[in-house]
C-alpha cells in the first residue's frame, strides 16, 4: 500500500557493515562496548604515510560476496552490496515487499569511488593511446555504479537515485525517501550511505581539509535503512522509529551557526515538538570548527542530556557520507533495550564543510 501524503513514514530495519564488524548485531555490540575501531594502515597496500584509520576487518570484496559479478567491482560498491544483502538476509525480511517494481533504493555517497575515477583517468593518460583503458573498469569510475549493483544484485526494480552531498547526503537521502512514498512512486524504500577507505579518498581529505582537522581518521562503511508507509508495518518488521520531519538550510562562513540553530528549530517545529523534549541529540562530527559548532547549537537547543545519551559517531572515524545512516543506526541501537526510550524523540543533524546543514525529526517506536 502506498503513502498518502499526511502518513508519515517509519523505519522497520536497518544493517550495517562497520568498523565494529558484518551486521547490525557487531556494530550494536561494538557500540555498546565503546571499542576503539582505530587500527594502523597497511601503507604499502593503500599507498598513504604511516597512521591509523577505521576499516571494516577482514572486508574483502571477493571473499565477502564471492567472485562471481565481483572481479572488477571496487571498494565503495562492495560496501553498499553487503549492506543492503545484509538487511535482506535478516530474520522477518519480506523479499516479495522489499524488493521487486514497487522498491526503490536512494544511496547517498560524495563523488562514488574516488579511487576508481582517477585510477581509471590514470591508466587513460599512461596507456599508449587515450582509449587503452580496461572496460570492465569503467563502469565504477560512475558516480551511482554501487547503487546500480545494489539493484541489479537483489532485483530491485523501483526507482534508483544516488544523492551527492557529502557529510549531508545520508539525511537527505532520508528526506528524497519520504518523498518517493508520499508521491506514491514506492512501497518500500532501501535508504543506504556508503563510503570506503582508499589512497585517493585520503589524499583528497589530506589536501582539501586545512589545517584545522589535521588529525582525525578516516572511517568507511556502508548502512541501509527500510523506510516503509506506517500502515504497511508488519509483525517481522515492526515500527522501529517513526521519521517525524527532515530539514535543511545551506550557509558559510559566519552564518552556518544561526542558519543549524534555525534548521533545527524549524524542523523541531515542523514535526510538532518542543527542544525540551528531545531525548537524544545526534551530532554528524564533522572534523573542526564544523563539529564544533553543530555541537554547541544541539546543546543551546536540546541540553547536555540529550549529546550525552548516544556514543559519538566521530568514534569510527570520519565517515563523510556515510555518516548519517550511522547516526540513525546508533540512535535504534540505543533505544532498542532501552524501556524509557520508547517513544521519544531524537535529533539528528549533519554538516557539510560545503554549507549543506540538515535535521531530522524522529520518534521511537512505542507511543502511536
Amino acid at each position: 500500500m502506498s503513502a498518502t501524503a499526511t502518513e508519515r513514514p517509519v523505519i522497520t530495519g536497518w544493517s550495517a557493515i562497520s568498523p565494529h564488524g558484518m551486521g547490525a548485531e557487531a556494530f550494536a555490540e561494538g557500540l555498546r562496548a565503546q571499542r576503539s575501531t582505530a587500527r594502523p594502515v597497511d601503507t604499502e597496500r593503500w599507498r598513504v604515510p604511516v597512521g591509523r584509520a577505521h576499516l571494516v576487518p577482514g572486508f574483502e570484496v571477493r571473499e565477502v560476496l564471492g567472485k562471481k559479478g565481483t572481479r572488477s567491482m571496487d571498494r565503495v560498491t562492495g560496501l553498499a552490496v553487503a549492506a543492503v544483502g545484509s538487511l535482506l538476509d535478516q530474520p522477518g525480511a519480506r523479499r516479495e515487499t522489499e524488493t521487486g517494481e514497487r522498491a526503490a533504493l536512494v544511496l547517498a555517497t560524495t563523488t562514488g569511488s574516488a579511487a576508481s575515477m582517477m585510477d581509471f583517468t590514470r591508466s587513460s593518460l599512461e596507456g599508449d593511446q587515450p582509449y587503452d583503458v580496461d572496460p570492465a573498469v569503467m563502469p565504477n569510475a560512475v558516480m551511482n555504479c554501487a547503487a546500480g549493483q545494489c539493484a541489479i544484485w537483489y532485483g530491485i526494480k523501483g526507482p534508483n537515485t544516488t544523492l551527492a552531498g557529502g557529510r549531508a547526503a545520508g539525511l537527505l537521502s532520508l528526506n528524497y525517501a519520504t518523498r518517493l512514498l508520499a508521491t506514491g512512486r514506492a512501497d518500500t524504500v532501501l535508504c543506504g550511505s556508503a563510503e570506503e577507505f582508499s589512497h585517493a579518498r585520503y589524499w583528497l581529505e589530506r589536501h582539501s581539509r586545512g589545517a584545522e582537522a589535521p588529525g582525525v581518521a578516516l572511517g568507511e562503511g556502508a548502512a541501509v535503512l527500510l523506510v516503509r508507509p506506517a500502515s504497511a508495518v508488519t509483525p517481522e518488521r515492526p515500527a522501529l522509529a517513526e521519521v517525524l520531519a527532515v530539514g535543511s538550510r545551506v550557509a558559510t562562513g559566519s552564518r552556518v551557526r544561526g542558519a543549524l540553530e534555525a534548521c533545527v528549530r524549524s524542523t523541531l517545529e515542523k514535526a510538532g515538538v518542543a527542544a525540551d523534549q528531545v531525548w537524544a541529540a545526534v551530532p554528524s562530527d564533522a572534523p573542526g570548527l564544523l563539529g564544533h559548532l553543530e555541537r554547541e547549537v544541539l546543546t543551546d537547543v536540546c541540553g547536555d542530556a540529550a549529546l550525552d545519551r548516544i556514543p559519538a559517531v566521530g568514534r569510527i572515524g570520519d565517515l563523510s557520507a556515510a555518516t548519517a545512516q550511522f547516526q540513525i543506526a546508533a540512535l535504534l541501537a540505543v533505544a532498542a533495550p532501552d524501556p524509557a526510550a520508547a517513544g521519544r524523540v531524537g535529533v539528528v543533524t549533519a554538516a557539510d564543510r560545503d554549507g549543506s546543514l540538515v535535521c531530522a525529526v524522529l520518534r521511537t517506536a512505542g507511543v502511536r
